[in-house]
């Protein structure tokens, strides 16, 4: 019996990319929930994308738009045990956005202009801006759309009535 002792070294194991990580992200919640739709007896498509360092999955068609819920509360608790399926499966946290029948992209469209007309008023008085309490992803497309309008905000208050104030130029 021959006593040799390995010596090669292992390549390391490259990680997925990001990108081919978030893709992953979107198959594992797609396969969720299809058989979340199958066991409901609903009709959906699910669409997928990657937008930035997040995956995009929307379901669309048919009769799902009960699936959002009042205030989209729904559609919020869907999207959070879509990602709890993504984490089992990957051992990583998801921060993946589900979309049901458009109502986060429109909402999106909505809280764009009410950041953009908050930063016009800011701007205009010189005074801070308060908004009505939001959902930390409203927030972060408020914050998102002042920024793009050259000034700055923060959220204060505590969840569930956390807001956005527009701060006026310095």
């Amino acid at each position: 019996m021959s006593d040799t002792t390995d010596t090669t070294t292992e390549a390391p194991v490259s990680r997925e990319t990001k990108a081919n990580a978030l893709e992953r992200e979107g198959d594992i919640a797609a396969d969720y929930l299809e058989g979340l739709l199958d066991i409901a007896d609903l009709d959906g498509d699910i669409d997928m994308d990657v937008e930035g360092d997040r995956a995009l999955v929307s379901i669309v068609g048919g009769d799902i738009e009960h699936l959002v819920g009042q205030d989209g509360k729904v559609l919020d608790a869907l999207q959070e045990l879509t990602r709890l399926a993504v984490t089992r499966e990957t051992g990583e946290r998801s921060r993946l956005m589900l979309d049901v029948a458009g109502h986060r992209a429109a909402r999106r469209e909505q809280l764009t202009a009410l950041g953009s007309e908050a930063s016009a008023r800011a701007k205009e008085s010189g005074e801070a801006v308060r908004l009505e309490p939001m959902s930390p992803f409203e927030r972060k497309v408020v914050h998102d759309a002042v920024a793009a309008a050259g000034l700055t905000s923060e959220s204060e208050g505590v969840e569930p009535h956390r807001y956005v104030v527009v701060l006026p130029s310095a």
